[in-house]
């Protein structure tokens, strides 16, 4: 079975990505590695190019900054890295600058893969979703926060990247047909420094909003307010163990008191739901689970 990775990145030091522990992650699953390295204002080509040089295959791009309509810039980045694909391989895992796999997953994933090759009918594998906020230590549980994606597909050119990069459709606009795994994505963008973290907002919110909209909402502030949230909850368990040195590197305080988590009514309404019915109402799914 031959696996490739595949991701996009840009000012990735600038913005403090762990991108480094994100492609490290993937990198036992994987055969080679395909990266789109946006034109950045850092050091972010050589710091890609000197990772994992025998593994990783790096394309560099030029992103277009004048697209500022639902993030379909990073669809587009996205879909460069993976129509670039060199070889013939039979899973394309999909990884975000943000995004880590946990190396408890690897025999899931990996049995996953090989259980599924031959279906052609299953066109991608779905993941669970941990949602990190303001620190290592808590993630969000409100249904504003997407609880499953696409991170596996196959290796088709008439799929791609879906609106703003959070999933995958058929050209023709078709949902994937996925099966569910027992794995999970450790999304951590939301846990940076709050200078690093305000920067980001300012850069980022140029791909959905005008300067107005983000004058607006995100503001001048230096630093980002992390207290603007409605619902956390600590975190037990453990992180992947490449991002050991970055965690222990965390050179700011977050504290947040769960007992004042926020919930309206539709945030109830869903909650009954989940708990009585088991079904997530009103839940954006971008596939069709088989």
């Amino acid at each position: 079975m031959k696996v490739c990775g595949f991701s996009f990145i840009r000012n990735a030091i600038k913005y403090d990505y762990p991108i480094r522990e994100a492609l490290l992650s993937i990198a036992p699953l994987c055969d080679k590695i395909f990266v789109a390295v946006g034109q950045s204002e850092d050091e972010t080509m050589s710091y890609i190019e000197k990772l994992l040089p025998e593994k990783i295959i790096i394309l560099p791009t030029i992103w277009n900054d004048d697209l500022r309509e639902g993030g379909r810039v990073l669809a587009l980045e996205t879909n460069k890295a993976y129509q670039s694909l060199e070889g013939k391989f039979d899973w394309c895992i999909y990884i975000q600058g943000d995004e880590v796999i946990h190396e408890k997953d690897y025999q899931e994933i990996q049995a996953s893969m090989s259980r599924f090759q031959n279906m052609d009918v299953v066109e991608g594998l779905l993941f669970k979703y941990k949602h990190f906020y303001g620190s290592y230590d808590y993630v969000a549980t409100s249904s504003n926060w997407y609880k499953n994606e696409i991170r596996i597909i196959r290796q088709n050119k008439k799929i791609s990247s879906y609106k703003d990069a959070q999933g995958f459709r058929w050209t023709d606009d078709r949902k994937l047909n996925v099966k569910a795994i027992n794995a999970s994505i450790y999304h951590y963008g939301w846990v940076k420094p709050p200078k690093a973290m305000q920067d980001k907002q300012k850069s980022f919110n140029k791909y959905w909003h005008d300067d107005q909209w983000i004058d607006r909402v995100v503001g001048q502030a230096e630093d980002f307010d992390y207290s603007q949230i409605d619902r956390l909850q600590r975190f037990e368990d453990s992180h992947p163990k490449v991002m050991k040195d970055r965690i222990s590197a965390q050179n700011w305080k977050f504290d947040y008191d769960i007992s004042m988590n926020k919930t309206n009514f539709k945030q109830r309404v869903k909650d009954w739901s989940r708990k009585a019915l088991g079904i997530e109402f009103g839940e954006y799914k971008n596939y069709k689970l088989i």
